[in-house]
């Protein structure tokens, strides 16, 4: 079983900047991927960026630019660095792990970007 603690969001306005955390139980260089989602109130839950165990990233192509996925090998911790936010960016964002083929959330954490 493997835990995952987000944090970060928050309220911020058109332009600013928030850093989440999702912390993971378990060493990171055990876990095969982790990943950043969101899901918008009517929409659904989509893939925002990922990092591989060996460092290897991906990103959705309208976030490129914007978003950074990162990690601390040390804290077992993947950040994901949001920069020019905009309202549309609002939404949960959840991170997950995936392990030996089983996927891991955590609880989200909501971003809410005002006009």
């Amino acid at each position: 079983q493997v835990q995952l603690v987000e944090s970060g969001g928050g309220l911020v306005q058109a332009g600013g900047s928030l850093r989440l955390s999702c912390v993971a139980s378990i060493n990171i260089f055990s876990i095969n991927a982790m990943g950043w989602y969101r899901q918008a109130p009517g929409q659904e839950r989509a893939l925002v960026a990922s990092i591989t165990s060996g460092g290897s990233t991906y990103y959705a192509d309208s976030l490129k630019g914007r978003f950074t996925i990162s990690r601390d090998i040390a804290k077992n911790t993947v950040y994901l660095q949001m920069n020019s936010l905009k309202p549309e960016d609002t939404a949960v964002y959840s991170c997950d792990a995936v392990v030996r083929g089983i996927v891991y959330w955590g609880q989200g954490t909501q971003v809410t970007v005002s006009p």
